[in-house]
């Protein structure tokens, strides 16, 4: 049972409005992806899905608005590519994560940058995630130049995350690592690279052929098997006869 008190009717219509004024707001590029972008948004999805089986606390969305409070009049406004949140129960979530209405806070942005995209002041956007909203990681990525960069906040700056004997760059919290892996930015969730439903799909395909051909084997092996029982078969009674013809031949 969820344990989220019902927010002020009154707070929710003043986000409800930010959010639908937002939205009139965008200009038709932000709805315009690169193919590295849209790439690389699946891989993360399908893997945090995965992730969630096993840690259900860990929530991942997709071009989820931000808004939150920020010093002065103005209300903060953000769009990860990703986020994720940490919470034990089901958030609930419409059409914008609206932080000071929710039980816990982001704990990680990712954002994919391809060349010439002017969806988003990405400059712009790490300063809200690092100084506003005090994200704990902030993920980025350049699909055009395979770079990646994990980001971790400590004090009030982020810095790069190391790279460990993995060689890949951990977020402990959440028992994964991130590294490029064929072009793209991969997770390995407890050591154990996370796979893609079109690898399973694979892996499932190559399982299903390695049991045809050995069922094929195993058939050909039992027909053998039975030819030659057959013809030993066949040998033993035509031993059997000559023995008789022998025998009738010393009789006679």
């Amino acid at each position: 049972m969820s344990t989220q008190t019902a927010p002020d009717p009154e707070l929710v219509r003043f986000y409800e409005e930010a959010e639908q004024k937002y939205l009139r707001s965008l200009k038709p590029e932000h709805f315009m992806e690169a193919f590295g972008q849209g790439t690389q948004r699946k891989i993360t999805l399908e893997s945090f899905d995965l992730v969630r089986r096993a840690r259900p606390e860990v929530q991942c969305f997709n071009e989820m608005l931000i808004q939150y409070p920020r010093a002065g009049t103005k209300l903060g406004q953000v769009v990860p590519d990703n986020l994720v949140v940490l919470h034990p129960e089901p958030l609930q979530v419409r059409g914008s994560f609206v932080v000071e209405l929710q039980p816990a806070r982001p704990f990680l942005v990712i954002e994919y940058v391809s060349k010439g995209s002017r969806r988003k002041d990405y400059d712009a956007n790490l300063r809200k995630y690092e100084r506003e909203l005090c994200v704990p990681y902030y993920l980025l990525f350049y699909p055009d130049n395979e770079e990646l960069t994990l980001f971790r906040l400590g004090g009030d700056r982020y810095a790069s995350v190391g790279i460990i004997s993995s060689g890949r760059q951990p977020i402990p919290e959440l028992e994964l690592e991130v590294a490029l892996h064929e072009g793209w930015v991969r997770y390995w969730f407890r050591g154990e690279l996370l796979p893609l439903p079109a690898e399973l799909a694979d892996q499932r395909d190559e399982e299903r052929a390695g049991r045809r051909e050995a069922e094929r084997e195993r058939d050909a092996a039992e027909r053998e098997r039975d030819a030659a029982n057959t013809r030993a078969a066949a040998l033993e009674a035509e031993v059997a006869r000559m023995r008789e013809e022998v025998a009738r031949m010393r009789g006679g």
